[in-house]
């Protein structure tokens, strides 16, 4: 039989164990998922696509104006870009100067995520279907996720408001995180200062939003 200090010491280990685990892991309480950046199986930089070169959100997610979600978009949509491009501009210069030092032509070169973009398609280094390779779909990890009983359409959303207003600074992450806590309250709250029409701007005149100026926080607006 263990003696009390001995319980007391096992006990003690125990609880900093399980905190060591759930702080180093993508571990969350039920509802507080603010700062949730899950490793995704290939490593989508949304710094390098959407502010470095440019790329509107809605390229990529063409459905967040005609469909109540904005979704993930199909690999058909990746491969746009990604039949040519393959490396970045660093690599492609070395691997052209290498061959060039040799006197040969260029090989194809490919990172190690568009790699694995290929894989998942059962592609080859051209493109083409690789022989005996089944595709497979890119299992993404979902970050923004409300629960089920939760109405929410980006279509009125995004005609009034800036993406980054919900997701935060999105074209500077390099790994997707959940900015904002997407509580009740903060989306009441959104509502409550937001006026119709106006991108959340005040009526000349006005200091604070008349009740019946904002957005709706009835119940029934985004609960079934």
């Amino acid at each position: 039989m263990l003696a009390p200090n001995v319980k007391i010491i096992v006990l003690l280990g125990v609880m900093i164990g399980g905190a060591i685990i759930v702080g180093t892991s993508d571990a969350r309480l039920p509802g507080n998922d603010q700062g949730y950046a899950p490793v995704q199986p290939i490593a989508y930089s949304h710094r390098l696509h959407a502010s470095e070169l440019g790329i509107d959100c809605r390229y990529c997610h063409y459905g967040a104006e005609t469909s109540p979600s904005a979704g993930i978009p199909p690999t058909s949509v990746c491969m746009t870009c990604h039949t040519s491009v393959t490396a970045s501009g660093d690599t492609l210069r070395a691997e052209k100067a290498r061959a060039d030092a040799a006197g040969e032509k260029p090989r194809r070169v490919f990172s190690s995520e568009i790699e694995k973009l290929y894989e998942y398609l059962g592609l080859d280094e051209n493109a083409k279907p690789k022989p005996g390779a089944t595709p497979k779909p890119i299992p993404w990890i979902r970050v923004h996720d409300l629960p089920d009983y939760v109405y929410f359409d980006h279509r009125p959303h995004v005609g009034r408001m800036e993406c980054q207003a919900c997701h935060g600074p999105v074209e500077t992450m390099e790994r997707v995180r959940q900015e904002t806590s997407l509580s009740m309250g903060w989306c009441v709250e959104c509502h409550r200062i937001n006026v119709p029409g106006t991108g959340g701007v005040l009526l000349p005149g006005q200091e604070h939003p008349r009740a019946d100026h904002h957005v709706s926080t009835d119940c029934s607006v985004c609960h079934y």
